[in-house]
């Protein structure tokens, strides 16, 4: 029995692994796309609202993804969903590894977009669903695992560049790395259903809320679609606000340090997820003064520090509004993921398209700052989805 017990408690571990190692590899993939961006328009000769455009067409996709597979995922395996998704992801990272054409660029990466963000919380909802226990802190880890794949790709990216090797490269790292998630989902697939098991009977509460709460679920939605529209909005274009704004070649660095911070704030997030509702209004009015000091500096080193702050308040975000969630969603937390990352997708469109249009036309540093004004928004849905959720727990 006690051998039986052991054989699990190895069999839980490699289970949250596999699904923590494919938030990573898209943690990677997003922050290694923002890196690239201006490489990539380099080589396609493309201007600032164009380049804005070329990163939307992913942005858009994962707004798609969840529309789509959401609820399909509530209803199928989700890891059988996470291994056809894994090779689809394959395939589109190969694509663009290969073609030259910018029109085949386009349909890789947006199917790129469609399966990243796909993975993404399906694999957040497999996660809450196999492990009801630590669900609310594994969150957290999980979450930080993108912000920590996020950080790792620019330097990345920086190294095989200065080496003289091509930011396709890029493409080839992906390739590999849902090679390896594919092949560890398959071995770990049918250890699932164990997970719930086992975790329930030493559950207090578990995850057994039946009633799904969609006017809350919406608040958090216009939330993460507000953040994740400032967070791509600054990610994609700190680069060129670097190089174009303070002729400095750190925004590859500032990039790296802003996902780093995510990290430490999303395991804190995590830790003290009771504290989600404090540290969530925190976080939401933090962003916006950080980035009206951060958009009136002119030395690239304040500028490069300022990404420290900015950094730990847009972390605590998205943990934050996960453990919101689920008290809200129910039996359905693949729907509801998938509705917030439905609004990351849009988002992510609109604000980055906005980033870059509004770039061209009075300077990246007050695109940032009218991005962020938009937060006042969130603030006040984030103050409502709390009152809903007082009010029928």
């Amino acid at each position: 029995m006690e051998k039986n017990t052991d054989n699990m408690s190895i069999q839980k571990d490699f289970l949250w692994l596999i699904l923590f190692l494919i938030v990573f590899i898209n943690g990677f993939e997003a922050g290694g796309y923002q890196a690239s961006l201006w490489n990539i328009g380099q080589h396609y000769d493309l201007s600032v609202t164009t380049m804005g455009l070329f990163a939307s067409v992913e942005l858009f996709a994962t707004m798609l993804a969840p529309l789509i597979l959401g609820s399909w995922a509530d209803r199928t395996s989700k890891a059988k969903s996470i291994s056809i998704l894994l090779l689809l992801q394959f395939i589109a990272a190969f694509i663009i590894l290969l073609t030259n054409a910018s029109e085949l660029f386009i349909f890789g990466v947006f199917f790129l977009g469609l399966t990243t963000s796909a993975l993404q919380f399906i694999s957040i909802a497999a996660l809450a669903d196999a492990y009801p226990v630590s669900g609310n802190r594994k969150i957290g880890y999980i979450t930080s695992m993108y912000a920590l794949g996020a950080l790792v790709s620019p330097l990345v990216v920086s190294f095989y560049l200065s080496k003289g090797m091509s930011w396709r490269t890029l493409f080839a790292l992906l390739s590999l790395g849902s090679l390896v998630s594919l092949i560890g989902i398959n071995k770990s697939r049918n250890q699932l259903k164990d997970h719930i098991i086992v975790e329930e009977q030493n559950s207090p509460t578990g995850n057994n809320q039946s009633s799904f709460m969609i006017g809350g679920i919406l608040l958090l939605c216009v939330i993460m679609c507000i953040y994740v529209g400032f967070e791509n909005g600054f990610t994609f274009f700190v680069d060129t606000l670097f190089k174009d704004t303070l002729n400095s070649d750190l925004g590859k660095y500032a990039l790296s340090l802003y996902w780093a911070v995510m990290i430490p704030s999303r395991v804190f997030s995590g830790h003290f997820a009771s504290k989600a509702k404090n540290i969530l209004i925190t976080a939401i009015i933090s962003i916006p003064v950080v980035t009206i000091i951060l958009a009136n500096c002119n030395s690239s080193i304040l500028v490069l520090l300022l990404c420290i702050p900015l950094g730990l308040a847009s972390g605590a975000i998205y943990p934050c509004v996960l453990n919101t969630m689920l008290p809200l969603a129910g039996k359905k937390t693949a729907t509801a993921t998938g509705m917030i990352t439905t609004a990351t997708g849009i988002g992510g469109v609109v604000f980055t398209a906005l980033t870059g249009f509004l770039g061209d036309y009075f300077g990246l540093n007050i695109a940032m700052v009218i991005i962020s004004i938009f937060f006042i928004i969130s603030l006040n849905c984030a103050i409502l989805a709390f009152k809903i959720g007082d009010k029928n727990y």
